[in-house]
């Protein structure tokens, strides 16, 4: 089984916009080809006529049982009606989790204004996601992103569960203490490549992502995501098959741990 749990149905390139229903039948159809069952799709911080709003995805992926809502949020422009909206989708189990976006806009995740999200997170217990590491558009602060900032909140907060995506990469070695430190993180290997993984750059992320395992230990920490569609699904799932490691250990990160994390019910897949 395959769980890619960063995915995306933006428009990223203005010269081929499409509609979000074609944008999820375009998702649907590359997880087909790749044989992957379940997919997390992620809402942006901001919300124009290329990036959906959460309730715009909710509505759209109803029937699709194989697709699922991460709510992003906004640090900036969130409103008391966002609280609510967020708290009636979770209370009706229509979205798995928040996204928080440092690094693209101007906050470190110990900030204040977002204690009362993270203590929404907790109480219906679903994790959060950070943005982290370099950012894809060069108007992004990345001294926000770094995964360092993630220990203040892991520690204040050691009930909620929280996902550093794309491994912090480029600081991929601190993102490997901030999981053997805390056991409430977890990391996402998502967007460590823009399309296709080059042969070179592919060896050197294979070892990167085996020296985190070493240090960390077993990757009960690990998730698989592609964050899709900037980076290609076929050539994630090459990358995957490069790693050296058991079988169960590729389980866990393919599937197994996002299953757990997200509480997606496996047996309708």
């Amino acid at each position: 089984m395959i769980i890619d749990v960063h995915t995306h149905i933006n428009n990223y390139h203005e010269d081929r916009v499409i509609s979000l229903e074609a944008s999820l039948n375009h998702l649907s159809d590359t997880m087909k080809e790749n044989k992957v069952d379940y997919s997390l799709v992620l809402s942006s911080y901001k919300v124009n006529e290329n990036r959906p709003s959460t309730k715009q995805v909710v509505e759209a992926i109803r029937g699709r049982d194989n697709l699922g809502v991460i709510a992003g949020v906004s640090y900036l422009h969130y409103t008391h009606r966002d609280l609510r909206e967020i708290s009636e989708y979770l209370e009706a189990g229509l979205i798995k989790g928040l996204k928080f976006y440092p690094g693209y806009e101007p906050f470190y995740p110990n900030d204040s204004r977002l204690k009362v999200m993270y203590e929404m997170a907790i109480e219906y217990d679903v994790p959060v996601m950070f943005h982290s590491g370099d950012t894809y558009a060069p108007t992004g602060k990345v001294k926000y992103s770094h995964p360092l900032h993630i220990d203040d909140v892991a520690v204040d907060f050691p009930d909620l569960k929280i996902v550093i995506c794309h491994v912090g990469n480029p600081w991929i070695r601190d993102c490997m203490e901030m999981v053997y430190k805390n056991k409430n993180v977890y990391a996402d290997i998502s967007g460590l490549v823009l399309g296709d993984f080059s042969d070179k750059f592919e060896r050197h992320m294979k070892n990167e992502i085996e020296e985190m395992i070493n240090y960390a230990g077993d990757p009960n920490y690990l998730l698989y995501g592609t964050d899709w569609p900037i980076s290609n699904m076929k050539s994630y799932l090459k990358f995957m098959d490069q790693l050296e490691l058991a079988d169960d250990k590729k389980e866990l990160i393919m599937w197994k741990n996002a299953a757990d994390l997200f509480k997606i019910d496996t047996s309708k897949l």
